[in-house]
């Protein structure tokens, strides 16, 4: 089973910077987009960043220039460099990844079990 493993995530201070990281474990032979989302209390579930396999990426509006998403095919890791945080964006991060072929079949989205981001004022 292919599964989806995040980490990186804690307590910062508003203006600090953190790293989430999330490997998609198993037998991986592509993934087509992976990316982050991330939900507040009593919000819905919001795209932060998205990258495909070549690399396109798109950002939600409110991270332009402070977040950055990159990716690591060899090792099915994608990353999100988050600068300049501020208290909205507290929120819980999950990863997401979509058109997984693997040698145990084909996923069409799985999500990360998320990691808690919580930037204090």
């Amino acid at each position: 089973q292919v599964q989806l493993v995040e980490s990186g995530g804690g307590l910062v201070q508003a203006g600090g910077s953190l790293r989430l990281s999330c490997t998609a474990s198993g037998s991986i032979f592509s993934i087509n987009h992976m990316g982050w989302y991330r939900q507040a209390p009593g919000k819905q579930r919001e795209l932060v960043a998205a990258i495909t396999s070549d690399g396109s990426t798109n950002y939600a509006g409110s991270v332009k220039g402070r977040f950055t998403a990159s990716r690591d095919n060899a090792n099915n890791t994608i990353y999100l460099q988050m600068n300049s945080l501020n208290s909205e964006d507290t929120a819980v991060y999950y990863c997401n990844a979509r058109g997984i072929r693997s040698d145990t079949g084909y996923y069409r989205d799985l999500w990360g079990q998320g990691t808690q981001v919580t930037v204090s004022s």
